[in-house]
């Protein structure tokens, strides 16, 4: 995780930090019509994972190079893999073959080169929001990039795993409507087993989003066989709901599917709706009046 984590400083120390992919309209990635960005690199290993290619940065070892049906990666003369995004017909190949666990098809941008394509979405866009991977661990670029949509009009909003110390980025907050964060635990216990990560930065920052009105939306993923559920979404709502005065939080519970999910954990049974309904029945007792299955 060292050598994951100094890779990803180095590439935003260069100004660029690389992007897996961008959606240009997206209704579920908070309020409105938003264009949603999604970087490469994560310091978690959540065994649900719907998206594991996007957790690790890409090695170029070149086994995508030859298998790409389409020429869309190559070699560039740093010895590094490149992508052609023009000529990729989206088959997937390149993620089913590495063996690393990651994809080749991203882009290094910077600020202004991401808004680019922001820009090509307006006025039809309420706002962008940023997620990845894990998109706080390029905190310049978010504040950079949110300082130029909001000059633009846009809203900002993170999607978070809640392990960067927002207290001690204060001008990355001022830019940001709000942050959603993953609560994919309340006990250590369960966090490791769910990420292999602690959670005591997570809620901390639960805490401190909540009381300063940045808390915009906290998420569950349930998987039953995994953790304990019922204690993670009522404590969650019980931390949530005591700070609703500083504005609303929705609180969205999220049924685990084995779409996209590593084939090792892909055996979890999906909940039912009634353990579902049960669950934000838990959060409506404990405060909460914004509850939405999904």
């Amino acid at each position: 995780m060292e050598q994951k984590e100094t890779g990803m400083a180095a590439a935003e120390s260069c100004g660029r930090v690389p992007v897996n992919k961008i959606i240009p309209f997206s209704a579920v990635d908070g309020p409105g019509n938003r264009t949603a960005i999604f970087l490469q690199g994560c310091n978690f290993d959540c065994r649900y994972c719907h998206n594991p290619e996007t957790r690790n940065l890409c090695r170029s070892c070149g086994t995508c190079v030859e298998k790409c049906p389409k020429g869309a990666l190559f070699f560039g003369e740093d010895k590094k893999v490149h992508f052609h995004p023009e000529k990729c017909c989206g088959c997937d190949t390149c993620i089913h073959v590495c063996p690393f666990g990651c994809s080749p098809r991203i882009r290094m941008m910077n600020a202004e080169e991401a808004f680019a394509e922001v820009k090509k979405q307006q006025p039809y866009i309420r706002g962008i929001t940023v997620s990845g991977g894990e998109c706080t661990l390029y905190p310049d670029f978010l504040q950079e990039l949110f300082t130029i949509a909001r000059k633009a009009g846009l809203g900002t909003l993170i999607d978070s795993n809640g392990t960067l110390n927002f207290e001690k980025y204060p001008e990355l907050l001022a830019v940001t409507d709000g942050v959603m964060l993953d609560i994919k635990g309340w006990d250590l216990e369960d966090h490791l087993r769910v990420t292999g990560v602690s959670n005591e930065m997570v809620l901390k920052n639960a805490e401190y989003l909540a009381a300063s009105g940045k808390l915009f939306e906290v998420r569950t993923v349930v998987v039953p066989e995994l953790f304990d559920c019922e204690k993670t979404v009522r404590e969650t709502a019980r931390l949530a709901a005591s700070h609703l005065a500083q504005g609303n939080i929705r609180y969205k519970i999220i049924a685990y599917r084995p779409m996209g999910v590593r084939e090792a954990y892909s055996h979890y049974r999906v909940p039912d709706k009634a353990f579902l309904n049960g669950l934000a029945d838990l959060a409506r007792q404990e405060g909460m009046t914004d509850v939405l299955i999904v």
